[in-house]
């Protein structure tokens, strides 16, 4: 059985240019999901998927990137389809498969690759963030506390930990808060 797995970063991205070249590349069942592909910890739709295929069947994605960012994850990957007897094959990147000597070695070049990639627009990032702060531009996310609410339950002799109920937030916060 032909199985594809599709994924895309943020809820606002489309499945649907992924899910037509798996089915044309005759996938029988897809699994999709829109979630980041930093790591595979919070990929249920990739976990079902890994535990979907069987001995014989082959795991089809469209590009590398959209399987794994990082060539630990990759590798772990395909292990657990080496594993199962499970081959793998990327559509966009020809010549990517499990197939071959060949094919495993573009699978390991290309993973490198992506982290690198991945890793060149981490810093690209933190370099922007770096310059919009020393620019005074930068001013991150919203404060998600109250300090002055965190104060008066304090005040009224709550403790941190109640506090911390109270508010639905981490005792630390109410600490960082109570320091401020």
């Amino acid at each position: 059985m032909i199985v594809g797995y599709a994924r895309v970063s943020s809820s606002g991205q489309s499945l649907d240019i992924q899910h037509e070249a798996l089915l044309e590349a005759g996938c029988e069942k897809v699994f999709s999901e829109k979630v980041s592909g930093r790591s595979t910890k919070d990929r249920v739709e990739l976990a079902q998927a890994l535990d979907f295929v069987r001995e014989g069947d082959t795991l089809v994605v469209t590009r590398l990137d959209r399987l794994a960012r990082s060539v630990g994850d990759l590798h772990r990957i395909i292990e657990a389809l080496n594993e199962k007897k499970v081959a793998f094959r990327c559509l966009n990147q020809s010549g990517v498969d499990t197939d071959s000597s060949t094919g495993r070695l573009m699978l390991s070049i290309l993973g490198a690759v992506a982290q690198f990639e991945n890793d060149i627009r981490r810093e690209r990032q933190s370099e922007g963030i770096a310059k919009a702060k020393a620019e005074g531009r930068y001013r991150g996310r919203k404060a998600s506390i109250d300090p002055a609410r965190v104060k008066e339950l304090r005040e009224t002799g709550l403790g941190p930990a109640a506090i911390a109920r109270e508010m639905k937030i981490a005792r630390a916060s109410v600490y960082r808060a109570l320091a401020a």
